[in-house]
Parts: structure tokens; C-alpha cells; sequence
């Protein structure tokens, strides 16, 4: 069962409480004004694996605006590819 901490404890005892939560596998419901608001827990294995595909998602899909970006301004009539091996000639 988690342990039940007010947010003005959370704050004066942060280092402490994560440090429980790290190495003890501790479980906290932060509270403000008696009303639970929050859940700190340990990142399981799963979550690690669940934001580094958040990650990679991320990150391709700023790599597709990226190329699409840079599609709507290329003025050249050659491709990039075209371009690229002509330098390596």
C-alpha cells in the first residue's frame, strides 16, 4: 500500500522520498488539500520501454517534418541523391 504524503512534505522532502522511491521501490499518493492528486512510483521495466518508443516516435515524426520541410523548399531540379553523387565522383 502507498504511502500517503502532503505536497508541502514532498517539497521539503524530495531528496529523501525519491531516493525511497529509487532504492526501496517506495509508493507515494501525493496530496493536496487532503484530496489525492498524484502517484509517484518506480519506472517499471515497461515504462522505460514505453517512453523510449515515445522517444523514437518523437523524434521520427520531427524527422518527417523536417524532410517535408525541406521538400517544399528544394528549387533544385536535381534530387538529393542525384546531388550527392555527383559530389562523390
Amino acid at each position: 500500500m502507498p504511502t500517503t504524503i502532503g505536497i508541502r512534505d514532498l517539497k521539503n522532502q524530495t531528496s529523501r522520498i525519491v531516493r525511497s522511491v529509487r532504492e526501496e521501490m517506495a509508493e507515494y499518493v501525493i496530496t493536496l488539500q487532503g484530496k489525492p492528486v498524484a502517484l509517484l512510483r518506480p519506472i517499471t521495466e515497461a515504462d522505460e520501454q514505453q517512453l523510449h518508443q515515445a522517444q523514437v516516435e518523437e523524434t521520427m515524426a520531427e524527422m518527417k517534418r523536417l524532410a517535408q520541410e525541406v521538400a517544399a523548399a528544394w528549387s533544385s531540379p536535381k534530387s538529393g541523391v542525384d546531388l550527392i553523387s555527383e559530389q562523390r565522383r
